[in-house]
Protein backbone atom coordinates (compact mmCIF):
# COMPACT_ATOMS: atom_id res chain seq x y z
CA UNK A 1 0.00 0.00 0.00
CA UNK A 2 1.40 2.92 -1.16
CA UNK A 3 0.89 6.75 0.95
CA UNK A 4 1.04 10.03 -0.61
CA UNK A 5 3.90 12.49 1.07
CA UNK A 6 0.80 13.49 3.46
CA UNK A 7 -0.65 10.68 4.54
CA UNK A 8 0.81 11.18 8.19
CA UNK A 9 -1.09 14.76 8.04
CA UNK A 10 -4.12 13.02 7.58
CA UNK A 11 -3.99 10.78 10.27
CA UNK A 12 -3.27 13.20 12.82
CA UNK A 13 -6.40 15.50 11.52
CA UNK A 14 -8.84 12.26 12.38
CA UNK A 15 -9.14 11.30 9.09
CA UNK A 16 -10.83 7.49 8.22
CA UNK A 17 -8.03 6.11 6.26
CA UNK A 18 -9.02 3.11 3.62
CA UNK A 19 -7.05 1.58 0.67
CA UNK A 20 -8.15 2.93 -2.41
CA UNK A 21 -6.06 2.52 -5.61
CA UNK A 22 -3.31 1.23 -4.11
CA UNK A 23 -2.82 3.78 -2.26
CA UNK A 24 -3.95 4.61 1.54
CA UNK A 25 -6.09 7.31 1.23
CA UNK A 26 -8.63 9.51 3.75
CA UNK A 27 -12.02 8.57 3.07
CA UNK A 28 -13.68 11.09 5.37
CA UNK A 29 -12.71 13.35 8.45
CA UNK A 30 -15.89 14.66 10.03
CA UNK A 31 -18.06 13.05 7.67
CA UNK A 32 -19.49 13.13 4.21
CA UNK A 33 -22.26 15.56 4.92
CA UNK A 34 -21.16 17.84 6.20
CA UNK A 35 -17.35 17.89 4.28
CA UNK A 36 -19.71 17.97 1.07
CA UNK A 37 -21.33 21.01 2.14
CA UNK A 38 -18.22 22.55 2.67
CA UNK A 39 -17.13 22.70 -0.80
CA UNK A 40 -20.31 23.53 -1.80
CA UNK A 41 -20.68 26.59 0.27
CA UNK A 42 -17.09 27.67 1.28
CA UNK A 43 -13.81 25.75 0.73
CA UNK A 44 -12.19 22.10 1.52
CA UNK A 45 -9.04 20.50 0.34
CA UNK A 46 -8.47 17.47 -1.13
CA UNK A 47 -5.43 15.35 -1.26
CA UNK A 48 -5.46 13.67 -4.30
CA UNK A 49 -1.86 13.16 -4.83
CA UNK A 50 -2.74 9.60 -5.98
CA UNK A 51 -3.32 10.46 -9.52
CA UNK A 52 -0.53 9.72 -12.32
CA UNK A 53 1.24 12.56 -14.30
CA UNK A 54 2.90 12.20 -18.01
CA UNK A 55 4.92 13.84 -19.27
CA UNK A 56 5.14 13.71 -22.93
CA UNK A 57 7.70 16.35 -24.62
CA UNK A 58 9.62 16.45 -28.22
CA UNK A 59 8.70 17.41 -31.77
CA UNK A 60 6.37 14.20 -32.08
CA UNK A 61 4.45 14.98 -28.82
CA UNK A 62 1.42 16.78 -30.12
CA UNK A 63 1.22 13.36 -32.50
CA UNK A 64 1.24 11.15 -29.69
CA UNK A 65 -1.37 12.86 -27.98
CA UNK A 66 -3.48 12.84 -30.81
CA UNK A 67 -3.05 9.28 -31.38
CA UNK A 68 -4.06 8.10 -28.21
CA UNK A 69 -6.93 10.69 -27.24
CA UNK A 70 -10.65 11.31 -28.44
CA UNK A 71 -10.45 15.37 -27.88
CA UNK A 72 -8.17 17.39 -30.68
CA UNK A 73 -5.37 18.51 -28.48
CA UNK A 74 -4.52 20.90 -31.85
CA UNK A 75 -6.56 22.86 -30.08
CA UNK A 76 -4.64 23.44 -26.86
CA UNK A 77 -2.38 26.74 -26.75
CA UNK A 78 -0.15 26.81 -23.63
CA UNK A 79 -1.77 27.64 -20.49
CA UNK A 80 -4.80 25.24 -21.50
CA UNK A 81 -6.75 21.66 -20.81
CA UNK A 82 -9.43 19.63 -21.83
CA UNK A 83 -10.84 17.02 -20.77
CA UNK A 84 -10.07 13.41 -23.26
CA UNK A 85 -9.98 9.80 -23.00
CA UNK A 86 -7.84 6.57 -24.26
CA UNK A 87 -9.70 4.65 -26.80
CA UNK A 88 -8.67 1.22 -26.82
CA UNK A 89 -8.44 -0.74 -29.78
CA UNK A 90 -12.28 -1.98 -29.00
CA UNK A 91 -13.75 1.55 -28.93
CA UNK A 92 -14.03 1.15 -25.15
CA UNK A 93 -11.87 3.45 -22.61
CA UNK A 94 -8.70 2.23 -21.40
CA UNK A 95 -9.21 5.88 -18.85
CA UNK A 96 -10.20 9.48 -19.22
CA UNK A 97 -7.77 12.33 -18.84
CA UNK A 98 -7.14 15.92 -18.08
CA UNK A 99 -4.68 17.10 -21.28
CA UNK A 100 -2.47 20.20 -19.88
CA UNK A 101 -0.44 22.24 -22.83
CA UNK A 102 2.63 23.50 -20.57
CA UNK A 103 4.22 25.01 -24.08
CA UNK A 104 4.78 23.80 -27.61
CA UNK A 105 6.03 20.28 -27.81
CA UNK A 106 5.55 19.80 -24.07
CA UNK A 107 1.97 18.43 -22.76
CA UNK A 108 1.10 16.92 -19.19
CA UNK A 109 -1.32 13.80 -19.28
CA UNK A 110 -3.15 13.26 -15.89
CA UNK A 111 -4.59 10.02 -15.04
CA UNK A 112 -6.85 8.05 -12.74
CA UNK A 113 -4.85 6.34 -10.23
CA UNK A 114 -6.01 2.87 -10.52
CA UNK A 115 -4.81 3.37 -14.27
CA UNK A 116 -1.14 4.12 -14.35
CA UNK A 117 0.66 1.60 -15.16
CA UNK A 118 -2.07 0.71 -17.53
CA UNK A 119 -1.84 3.77 -19.48
CA UNK A 120 1.31 3.93 -19.13
CA UNK A 121 1.94 0.74 -21.34
CA UNK A 122 -1.07 1.75 -23.51
CA UNK A 123 0.56 5.30 -24.53
CA UNK A 124 3.96 3.42 -24.36
CA UNK A 125 2.49 0.72 -26.88
CA UNK A 126 1.21 3.70 -29.12
CA UNK A 127 4.59 5.76 -29.25
CA UNK A 128 5.97 4.22 -32.71
CA UNK A 129 6.61 8.61 -33.50
CA UNK A 130 9.46 8.53 -30.95
CA UNK A 131 7.75 11.30 -28.51
CA UNK A 132 9.78 11.36 -24.93
CA UNK A 133 7.71 9.91 -21.96
CA UNK A 134 8.41 10.57 -18.36
CA UNK A 135 6.52 9.07 -16.35
CA UNK A 136 6.21 11.68 -12.66
CA UNK A 137 3.38 10.07 -11.07
CA UNK A 138 5.71 9.22 -7.87
CA UNK A 139 7.28 12.91 -7.89
CA UNK A 140 4.12 15.04 -8.01
CA UNK A 141 1.53 15.71 -5.51
CA UNK A 142 -1.85 17.45 -5.85
CA UNK A 143 -4.15 19.35 -3.97
CA UNK A 144 -7.77 19.97 -5.16
CA UNK A 145 -8.98 23.23 -3.60
CA UNK A 146 -12.77 23.57 -3.99
CA UNK A 147 -15.52 26.00 -3.38
CA UNK A 148 -16.97 29.30 -4.20
CA UNK A 149 -14.83 30.61 -1.50
CA UNK A 150 -11.38 29.35 -3.21
CA UNK A 151 -10.67 32.49 -5.07
CA UNK A 152 -10.99 35.10 -2.48
CA UNK A 153 -9.44 32.26 0.41
CA UNK A 154 -6.02 31.40 -1.86
CA UNK A 155 -5.34 35.14 -3.72
CA UNK A 156 -2.91 36.02 -0.77
CA UNK A 157 -0.82 32.88 -1.79
CA UNK A 158 -0.17 33.91 -5.32
CA UNK A 159 0.98 37.11 -7.46
CA UNK A 160 -1.50 35.62 -10.18
CA UNK A 161 -4.66 37.31 -10.35
CA UNK A 162 -6.71 34.05 -9.55
CA UNK A 163 -9.88 35.29 -10.95
CA UNK A 164 -8.75 35.21 -14.91
CA UNK A 165 -8.01 31.98 -14.91
CA UNK A 166 -10.68 31.07 -16.57
CA UNK A 167 -12.01 27.44 -16.27
CA UNK A 168 -9.84 24.52 -17.86
CA UNK A 169 -7.24 27.53 -18.60
CA UNK A 170 -3.75 27.32 -15.58
CA UNK A 171 -0.53 29.49 -15.09
CA UNK A 172 2.83 28.32 -13.84
CA UNK A 173 3.67 30.36 -11.23
CA UNK A 174 4.22 30.98 -7.20
CA UNK A 175 1.90 30.15 -4.86
CA UNK A 176 2.39 29.15 -1.22
CA UNK A 177 5.79 30.43 -1.20
CA UNK A 178 6.83 28.12 -4.05
CA UNK A 179 7.92 28.92 -7.55
CA UNK A 180 6.81 26.98 -10.43
CA UNK A 181 3.55 25.47 -9.43
CA UNK A 182 0.85 24.62 -11.64
CA UNK A 183 -2.46 26.60 -10.72
CA UNK A 184 -5.18 25.20 -12.72
CA UNK A 185 -8.81 26.07 -12.83
CA UNK A 186 -10.10 22.64 -12.78
CA UNK A 187 -11.47 20.15 -10.31
CA UNK A 188 -14.29 17.42 -9.92
CA UNK A 189 -16.59 18.94 -7.78
CA UNK A 190 -18.96 21.58 -9.79
CA UNK A 191 -18.24 24.18 -7.22
CA UNK A 192 -14.99 26.10 -8.86
CA UNK A 193 -11.83 26.31 -7.55
CA UNK A 194 -8.33 24.81 -8.25
CA UNK A 195 -6.01 22.07 -8.34
CA UNK A 196 -2.27 22.68 -7.71
CA UNK A 197 0.59 20.50 -8.72
CA UNK A 198 3.44 20.25 -6.77
CA UNK A 199 6.75 18.31 -6.26
CA UNK A 200 6.30 15.45 -2.84
CA UNK A 201 8.84 17.80 -1.29
CA UNK A 202 6.87 20.85 -1.48
CA UNK A 203 3.29 19.77 -0.96
CA UNK A 204 3.38 19.74 3.04
CA UNK A 205 4.59 24.23 3.00
CA UNK A 206 1.99 24.47 0.88
CA UNK A 207 -0.51 22.46 2.52
CA UNK A 208 0.23 24.45 5.73
CA UNK A 209 0.07 27.67 3.65
CA UNK A 210 -3.87 27.06 2.13
CA UNK A 211 -4.98 26.51 5.47
CA UNK A 212 -3.39 29.36 7.08
CA UNK A 213 -5.00 31.54 3.84
CA UNK A 214 -8.50 29.92 4.80
CA UNK A 215 -8.91 29.69 8.17
CA UNK A 216 -11.41 33.21 7.72
CA UNK A 217 -12.87 31.60 4.87
CA UNK A 218 -13.91 27.54 6.65
CA UNK A 219 -11.82 26.09 4.87
CA UNK A 220 -11.55 21.97 6.22
CA UNK A 221 -9.99 19.15 4.67
CA UNK A 222 -12.15 16.75 2.69
CA UNK A 223 -12.18 12.69 1.94
CA UNK A 224 -12.85 10.55 -0.83
CA UNK A 225 -16.42 9.89 -0.26
CA UNK A 226 -17.38 13.60 -0.37
CA UNK A 227 -15.45 13.95 -3.59
CA UNK A 228 -17.30 11.09 -4.98
CA UNK A 229 -20.79 12.61 -3.82
CA UNK A 230 -19.92 16.33 -5.40
CA UNK A 231 -18.58 14.59 -8.83
CA UNK A 232 -21.99 12.32 -8.80
CA UNK A 233 -23.99 15.63 -8.25
CA UNK A 234 -22.78 17.17 -11.27
CA UNK A 235 -23.24 14.06 -13.10
CA UNK A 236 -19.08 13.71 -13.98
CA UNK A 237 -18.41 10.16 -14.83
CA UNK A 238 -15.99 7.81 -12.63
CA UNK A 239 -13.92 5.64 -14.53
CA UNK A 240 -14.52 1.15 -13.69
CA UNK A 241 -18.18 2.44 -12.86
CA UNK A 242 -19.51 4.77 -15.26
CA UNK A 243 -16.81 4.07 -18.33
CA UNK A 244 -14.25 1.51 -18.97
CA UNK A 245 -13.16 -0.92 -21.01
CA UNK A 246 -16.70 -2.10 -22.55
CA UNK A 247 -18.21 1.68 -22.27
CA UNK A 248 -18.06 3.60 -25.75
CA UNK A 249 -17.51 7.63 -25.00
CA UNK A 250 -20.47 7.53 -27.41
CA UNK A 251 -22.86 5.51 -25.27
CA UNK A 252 -21.23 7.34 -22.24
CA UNK A 253 -22.44 11.08 -23.39
CA UNK A 254 -18.80 11.71 -24.12
CA UNK A 255 -19.22 12.30 -27.67
CA UNK A 256 -18.24 15.85 -27.04
CA UNK A 257 -14.72 14.71 -26.53
CA UNK A 258 -14.53 12.68 -29.92
CA UNK A 259 -13.26 14.76 -31.84
CA UNK A 260 -13.64 13.01 -35.58
CA UNK A 261 -11.66 15.96 -37.35
CA UNK A 262 -8.72 13.57 -37.00
CA UNK A 263 -7.51 10.20 -36.94
CA UNK A 264 -6.79 8.49 -33.50
CA UNK A 265 -7.47 4.70 -32.03
CA UNK A 266 -10.52 3.98 -33.11
CA UNK A 267 -11.66 6.73 -34.80
CA UNK A 268 -12.84 4.48 -37.20
CA UNK A 269 -15.30 2.45 -34.99
CA UNK A 270 -16.63 5.04 -33.63
CA UNK A 271 -17.36 7.06 -36.29
CA UNK A 272 -19.32 4.14 -37.51
CA UNK A 273 -21.00 3.72 -34.12
CA UNK A 274 -22.17 6.98 -34.21
CA UNK A 275 -24.26 6.76 -36.95
CA UNK A 276 -26.01 3.93 -35.73
CA UNK A 277 -28.60 3.79 -32.93
CA UNK A 278 -26.34 2.93 -29.82
CA UNK A 279 -27.44 -0.07 -27.82
CA UNK A 280 -27.37 1.48 -24.29
CA UNK A 281 -26.86 5.15 -22.88
CA UNK A 282 -25.81 6.55 -20.17
CA UNK A 283 -29.02 7.85 -18.02
CA UNK A 284 -29.07 10.34 -14.75
CA UNK A 285 -31.91 9.58 -12.96
CA UNK A 286 -33.90 10.48 -10.08
CA UNK A 287 -35.34 8.53 -7.22
CA UNK A 288 -39.06 9.36 -7.25
CA UNK A 289 -39.30 7.47 -3.94
CA UNK A 290 -37.36 6.89 -1.33
CA UNK A 291 -34.32 4.51 -1.23
CA UNK A 292 -30.42 4.94 -2.27
CA UNK A 293 -29.34 3.21 -5.72
CA UNK A 294 -26.00 1.56 -5.75
CA UNK A 295 -23.66 0.88 -8.04
CA UNK A 296 -24.64 -2.69 -9.57
CA UNK A 297 -28.53 -2.48 -8.70
CA UNK A 298 -30.61 -3.47 -11.78
CA UNK A 299 -32.54 -0.98 -13.66
CA UNK A 300 -35.93 -2.28 -14.69
CA UNK A 301 -39.35 -1.03 -16.76
CA UNK A 302 -42.93 -0.83 -15.43
CA UNK A 303 -43.64 -4.71 -15.84
CA UNK A 304 -39.71 -5.36 -14.04
CA UNK A 305 -38.06 -6.35 -16.83
CA UNK A 306 -34.40 -5.80 -17.23
CA UNK A 307 -33.48 -3.01 -19.04
CA UNK A 308 -30.24 -1.87 -17.14
CA UNK A 309 -27.62 -1.23 -14.37
CA UNK A 310 -26.70 1.48 -12.11
CA UNK A 311 -23.13 2.28 -12.07
CA UNK A 312 -23.01 4.82 -10.16
CA UNK A 313 -25.58 5.77 -6.83
CA UNK A 314 -26.16 8.01 -3.59
CA UNK A 315 -28.20 9.92 -1.65
CA UNK A 316 -27.58 13.21 -2.70
CA UNK A 317 -26.80 15.74 0.46
CA UNK A 318 -27.49 18.57 -1.76
CA UNK A 319 -30.89 16.93 -2.88
CA UNK A 320 -31.93 15.13 0.11
CA UNK A 321 -32.95 12.39 -2.40
CA UNK A 322 -31.87 9.31 -4.24
CA UNK A 323 -29.44 9.88 -7.65
CA UNK A 324 -27.62 7.65 -9.85
CA UNK A 325 -26.31 7.26 -13.29
CA UNK A 326 -26.97 4.02 -15.37
CA UNK A 327 -26.81 2.51 -18.75
CA UNK A 328 -30.58 1.47 -20.64
CA UNK A 329 -31.49 1.03 -23.85
CA UNK A 330 -31.53 3.98 -25.84
CA UNK A 331 -35.55 3.54 -25.67
CA UNK A 332 -35.18 4.63 -22.22
CA UNK A 333 -33.08 7.76 -22.51
CA UNK A 334 -35.20 10.50 -22.87
CA UNK A 335 -35.64 13.01 -20.48
CA UNK A 336 -38.76 12.51 -18.24
CA UNK A 337 -38.87 8.82 -18.99
CA UNK A 338 -39.79 6.69 -16.43
CA UNK A 339 -37.81 3.37 -15.32
CA UNK A 340 -37.57 1.62 -12.14
CA UNK A 341 -34.40 0.46 -9.36
CA UNK A 342 -34.63 -2.55 -7.80
CA UNK A 343 -33.47 -1.76 -4.61
CA UNK A 344 -33.65 -5.51 -2.57
CA UNK A 345 -36.99 -6.62 -3.09
CA UNK A 346 -38.92 -3.29 -4.26
CA UNK A 347 -38.38 -1.61 -8.01
CA UNK A 348 -38.22 2.25 -6.59
CA UNK A 349 -39.84 4.52 -9.47
CA UNK A 350 -37.27 6.99 -10.84
CA UNK A 351 -37.06 9.33 -13.52
CA UNK A 352 -34.61 10.44 -16.25
CA UNK A 353 -33.23 14.16 -16.07
CA UNK A 354 -30.95 16.13 -17.74
CA UNK A 355 -27.66 16.88 -15.95
CA UNK A 356 -26.05 18.22 -13.45
CA UNK A 357 -28.34 17.20 -10.61
CA UNK A 358 -26.93 19.87 -8.80
CA UNK A 359 -27.78 23.58 -10.20
CA UNK A 360 -25.88 25.86 -7.93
Amino acid sequence: MKNTTLTDTHIALGAKMVPFAGYNMPVQYEGVNIEHETVRHAVGVFDVSHMGEFLIEGPSALDLVQKVTSNDASKLSPGKAQYSCFPNDNGGIVDDLIVYMIKENQYLLVVNASNIEKDWNWISSKNDVGATMRNLSDDYSLLAIQGPKAIEAMQSLTSHDLSEIKFYNFVVGDFAGIEHVIISATGYTGSGGFEIYCKNSEVKQVWDKVFEAGADFGIKPIGLAARDTLRLEMGYCLYGNDIDDTTSPLEAGLGWITKFTKVFTSSDKLSEEKKRVLKRKLVAFELDGKGIPRSGYDIVDSNGKLIGKVTSGTMSPSLKKGIGLGYVAPVFSDFGSKIHIQIRKNAVPATVIKLPFYKG
